[in-house]
C-alpha cells in the first residue's frame, strides 16, 4: 500500500463514528443511562437505520407502538438497538420511550392471578404479544395486556434481563 493510500484510509476512518457497545455496567455516553437497558417504541413507525444518521440506508421498520428494544449503543441522538429476534440497528431517540413493555415468546403464556403456578390462571396470551411490564420477581414479572393484569413467567418475555428485579 502506497503512502496515499494509507493517509486516504486512515483519514475515512476518521470520519467513522467512535461508538463502543455495551458490556453489562456500562453507562451510555450521551444519557449517562446504563447499557444495556430496555427502551420502547413511542412512535407508531421507527426506520431503522444501518448507521447513526438519516443519511445511513434503512434496514427495515419497526411498526408497533410498545414494542420493546434493548439499547446497546448510544451515539448523539441515535441508540442502537435491538429486538427480540436480536435484530439490530441505529433508530432516532425521540421515536423511543422509556417505558417498560415485553413481549411474549412463548407460543402461549399463562397470566396468574399471582406469582405462583398453582394460582388460578386469567388470561393467555399469545407468541408476539406485547404487554406493559410491572413489577419483578426472581422467576415472575407481573404484566398488563388488554385490560388484564396478572403475572407470567419472566422464562416466557422478553424485554427484561433474567436477573432482573423491579419494584
Amino acid at each position: 500500500m502506497n503512502n496515499f493510500s494509507r493517509l486516504l484510509t486512515a483519514g475515512m476512518l476518521a470520519l467513522l463514528p467512535v461508538v463502543a457497545f455495551a458490556q453489562q455496567g456500562d453507562v451510555g455516553p450521551v444519557t449517562n443511562l446504563p447499557l444495556p437497558r430496555y427502551v420502547s417504541m413511542k412512535a407508531v413507525r421507527a426506520y431503522v437505520r444501518r448507521g447513526p444518521a438519516q443519511t445511513h440506508r434503512i434496514d427495515w421498520v419497526l411498526n408497533h407502538r410498545g414494542t420493546p428494544l434493548q439499547v446497546t449503543a448510544e451515539y448523539g441522538n441515535w441508540l442502537r438497538v435491538i429486538d427480540a429476534d436480536s435484530a439490530g440497528g441505529w433508530v432516532h431517540r425521540s421515536l423511543l420511550s422509556g417505558v417498560r413493555t415485553v413481549v411474549v415468546t412463548d407460543d402461549k403464556a399463562l397470566l396468574f392471578e399471582t406469582p405462583d403456578e398453582d394460582a388460578l390462571p386469567i388470561a393467555e396470551a399469545e407468541k408476539g404479544v406485547i404487554a406493559r411490564l410491572g413489577p419483578c420477581q426472581i422467576e415472575w414479572c407481573e404484566v398488563t395486556v388488554d385490560g388484564f393484569t396478572g403475572w407470567v413467567l419472566k422464562i416466557a418475555i422478553w424485554g427484561i434481563d433474567a436477573a432482573e428485579i423491579r419494584e
